[in-house]
């Protein structure tokens, strides 16, 4: 399943992303908080409604919120230590996407401290994305205006970077040879617009006039040895990825390519749903508790997608843009909450609120705000780029934060009595 997920993204669910963020002309950390945020977390979407509308429980607030740590630290450590690009980051993008989430899970603790969610209750939960969403299509003004009015700091290490990548192009996905530092400016409108700068997801989009001939068919035995058992070992999982969504990658299927999106993202929450259900018998077979599950095994599963998807950009040197998923794809999973939330209480059953358990609201609200502070304070004190100093600075902060959760889940630590079901 682990492989099947890699296969879509890398082959379906990125190329389609990048088509669709060259026709809108959008930049790499819009396209990351936008459409990749919303297609690797179609899981999480599929979650929220079986928990409003099928258990009737409260399993989309604790997936959603159990997970947020791992998808902050987990998948920015991911991105660092399995990349052998160095990255650089932009300071608006991040700052944005943090201030929107941090908005994001204040808004839903403050609806959830009650244990009861009324309709304009999910119904501002809407309003707060869509104003997320506005501040996207004007991101280039806003960051420019806040750029020359509050920060003059940033705008001289914007500056130097720009003029650091102009003395030394680096275009690390032409070369091979040693760690790269693939500079980007944010001083464009598009990612696919700057010579320099423009995304490397697939290598058949903005140089289609540099490429005549079609993208190879995905049937295509690799030439390293290892590669070619791998490919043997997931033949069937391309073949059946091949016959149920359209490749976008050549000329014939280029203008499907929201189709390509669509499916792509269908297939990446079967199959997470799978993936999800193994790791859930796995753990009650080996006797692990439901808590430490939760935290930690099926916080990983239902954020696959994301991991994978990130690791793929931020190995290209698109940190922007992985960055954006990563902090863009929890502002989705909150409003994830608040779609079957509204249909409920708005349309399905108007006569009462939904009924949600607030326990451990407290500690879950530190975790979430502490981890927000630690990755944009690590990110910051790492010179604003994604590398294997990162990624272990994150990996340590998230093994950290995983132990205090389930020390306080077992009730060793805080008055937090384990619960046991039936009792």
């Amino acid at each position: 399943m682990f492989l099947a997920v890699s296969i879509v993204c890398d082959d379906y669910f990125l190329p389609s992303l990048e088509i669709i963020s060259e026709c809108l002309g959008l930049s790499q950390d819009v396209a990351g908080a936008t459409f990749m945020a919303a297609g690797s977390s179609a899981p999480e979407l599929v979650t929220a409604f079986l928990g409003v509308f099928v258990t009737k429980g409260d399993i989309g607030v604790s997936t959603i919120l159990g997970s947020a740590v791992y998808n902050l630290l987990g998948i920015s450590a991911a991105c660092g230590l399995f990349s052998s690009v160095v990255s650089r980051l932009s300071c608006w993008p991040l700052f944005r996407d943090c201030l929107a989430y941090t908005i994001c899970v204040a808004a839903v603790l403050a609806m959830i401290s009650d244990n009861v969610i009324y309709w304009y209750e999910s119904a501002s939960l809407l309003l707060i994305y869509g104003c997320y969403i506005l501040v996207l299509c004007f991101d280039i003004k806003i960051n420019q205006y806040l750029m020359k009015k509050f920060s003059p700091c940033c705008m001289r290490f914007t500056k130097a970077m720009e003029e650091n990548a102009e003395q030394q192009p680096l275009v690390g996905w032409r070369e091979e040879s040693g760690p790269l530092i693939c500079q980007q400016s944010r001083t464009d409108s598009g990612i696919f617009q700057d010579e320099l700068d423009y995304s490397q997801l697939s290598t058949s989009l903005h140089g289609l006039d540099e490429i005549s001939k079609d993208h190879p068919s995905v049937f295509t035995m690799p030439e390293a040895d290892m590669k070619r058992i791998l490919w043997v070992l997931s033949l069937p999982i391309i073949t059946l990825l091949y016959l149920t969504i359209p490749d976008c990658r050549r000329q014939f299927w280029r203008n499907w390519f929201m189709v390509t999106f669509l499916i792509s993202a269908a297939w990446i929450s079967a199959i997470t749903y799978v993936l999800v259900w193994m790791i859930t018998i796995a753990g009650e077979t080996l006797g692990i508790p439901e808590s430490v599950m939760g935290l930690t095994l099926l916080a990983a599963g239902t954020s696959l997608p994301d991991t994978v998807a990130s690791v793929l950009v931020a190995r290209k040197g698109n940190g922007d843009m992985a960055m954006s998923n990563i902090v863009g794809s929890n502002v989705f999973d909150m409003l994830c909450l608040g779609i079957p939330w509204f249909i409920k209480t708005a349309f399905i059953n108007t006569s009462g609120p939904i009924e949600v358990n607030s326990g451990g609201l407290t500690y879950t609200a530190i975790s979430l705000v502490c981890s927000v502070v630690f990755i944009f304070l690590a990110v910051h004190l790492n010179g604003w780029k994604i590398d294997k100093k990162l990624g272990a600075i994150c990996l340590v902060l998230y093994l950290v934060f995983t132990t205090l959760s389930i020390l306080y889940e077992l009730g060793i630590i805080g008055n937090n009595p384990t619960r046991v079901c039936g009792n």
